[in-house]
């Protein structure tokens, strides 16, 4: 059985992009790289043609891997969701015991996570730890800095 990778339609559309860019930009830009470091002459002592070669391959197989991915997308509709229960898709507004500091995280798929932009990866212990809860639940998670408690302050599907 294939395993399904749950992802918001913004996380698909973006690599799709990415996948996109890739074939039609990237693959044709390497391509021509290539055949120029070609025509200076001598290939084993031509880095431009070297680097070029790495840059395909490192091309070819992020390709490969977006198309693996984007085969076993799930989309889920968040915006079909709704109430105060911590679930894939929640945005969630979290507020730190400790100085009650709040940070918002949308709990998205493992593809399209990005920590600085406020996606949680649905495997991450954070994200994980908030499944199932509600507003004014407390959870309590252990960083590289030691234990961390938050309280759910808001949940929102948009």
């Amino acid at each position: 059985m294939v395993e399904k990778i749950p992802m918001t339609p913004g996380g698909l559309k973006t690599l799709e992009d990415e996948l996109r860019q890739l074939k039609n930009v990237e693959r044709r830009a390497v391509i021509r790289a290539i055949a120029e470091a070609r025509e200076h002459g001598d290939l084993s002592e031509n880095a431009e043609y070297h680097a070029a070669r790495e840059r395909q391959s490192f091309i070819e197989g992020r390709i490969t891997e977006l198309e693996d991915v984007l085969g076993r997308a799930q989309v889920i509709d968040v915006s079909q969701f709704s109430g105060d229960i911590v679930r894939f898709g929640a945005t969630v507004t979290l507020a730190d015991e400790d100085n009650d500091e709040e940070s918002v995280y949308q709990i998205v798929g493992v593809h399209e996570a990005d920590i600085r932009s406020g996606l949680l990866s649905v495997h991450s212990p954070l994200a994980r730890a908030l499944i199932g809860k509600q507003i004014g639940d407390t959870v309590e998670v252990s960083t590289p800095s030691g234990s961390k408690s938050y309280e759910v302050v808001d949940v929102r599907f948009r």
